[in-house]
């Protein structure tokens, strides 16, 4: 429940717990009367302490991608070469998650070359 509908439910209980059941009090009731005040202040004290209790929302998480990399073959990078069995998501873009299982083997040779299993973020 948003703080507004909140704030707003406490005011209309508290107002129902006072208002009606104040002036019919005030009038010498009979019984019926006295039934009736009883129960709206009940019914009012019960939509306060419902207001009190609720909780703000949870936000909803935030979309993105759900990258999975799933038993994965063999790569290699050679000479400058990259090689990723599994996920890839250069400079960490993306919100989502991402889950590499079973990867295989990844090889990187010579100079510049990178390897890499799972997930890489570089």
């Amino acid at each position: 429940m948003s703080r507004g509908w909140k704030i707003t439910v406490m005011v209309v209980a508290v107002a129902g717990v006072v208002s009606t059941p104040l002036l019919w009090l005030l009038d010498s009731p009979d019984t019926g009367q006295l039934v009736g005040a009883s129960v709206q202040a009940a019914v009012g004290i019960a939509a306060l302490v419902w207001a009190l209790l609720q909780r703000p929302p949870v936000p909803a998480p935030v979309p993105g991608p759900a990258d999975m990399a799933v038993g994965t073959g063999n790569a290699a990078g050679t000479d400058g070469g990259t090689a990723v069995t599994g996920v890839r998501r250069p400079g960490g873009a993306g919100s989502g998650s991402a889950k590499a299982e079973r990867t295989g083997d990844a090889t990187a040779t010579g100079p510049g070359s990178s390897a890499s299993t799972g997930i890489d973020y570089s």
